[in-house]
């Protein structure tokens, strides 16, 4: 879930979940034990509706609950519709900056999500020693590939309140500035 709360320029350390009435009829109905204390849905339950008992699952992380917070009344004072508005702007900025660099991106224009970008590295450029440079040079951390794409590709997040033009800018300048 880390994009989600990426997304809300919130706070690392929660996971929003919800579950229909379906899915809380099926937890309480289960017949055998839970095997884990971790992600007990029926402690949780428990913790939830409480009925006047006292239950105790865990210790709320009381900060990131205000963190979060603010952060849904950041989105709410700006609007949705204008948040979705202004990272979708960032995107196309990055698109064109970017492709103008000769950048191509991994996924098909159709199927982007304009606040997860995925670009085939250049082949002039070494993926560790080009990162490096940008967060010692420039204070922008890009994230590598994983996995069989690792070194092939870079993950740029364009999420939350800093997904603006300004640094998508700054951003591009940066990458032109570590070209051979």
């Amino acid at each position: 879930m880390p994009a989600r709360r990426k997304c809300l320029s919130a706070p690392p350390g929660l996971a929003p979940i919800t579950f229909t009435n379906r899915a809380v009829a099926a937890v309480k109905a289960r017949k055998a034990p839970i095997q884990s204390w971790f992600l007990d849905l029926g402690l949780m339950l428990g913790y939830w509706e409480g009925e006047g008992a006292r239950s105790y699952h865990h210790t709320a992380p009381v900060n990131v609950l205000y963190g979060l917070h603010e952060s849904l009344t950041r989105l709410l004072g700006e609007g949705l519709e204008t948040a979705w508005a202004r990272h979708r702007s960032a995107h196309d900025r990055l698109v064109e900056r970017l492709e103008g660099l000769g950048v191509g991106f991994v996924v098909d224009k159709e199927h982007r999500l304009p606040q997860l970008n995925t670009v085939w590295l250049l082949k002039c450029l070494e993926d560790a020693p080009a990162c490096r440079r940008l967060l010692d040079e420039f204070r922008i951390e890009v994230g590598g590939g994983l996995g069989p794409l690792a070194g092939r590709i870079w993950r740029i997040g364009l999420m939350g309140e800093t997904c603006r033009i300004e640094n998508v800018d700054r951003l591009v300048r940066a990458i032109a500035a570590v070209l051979p």
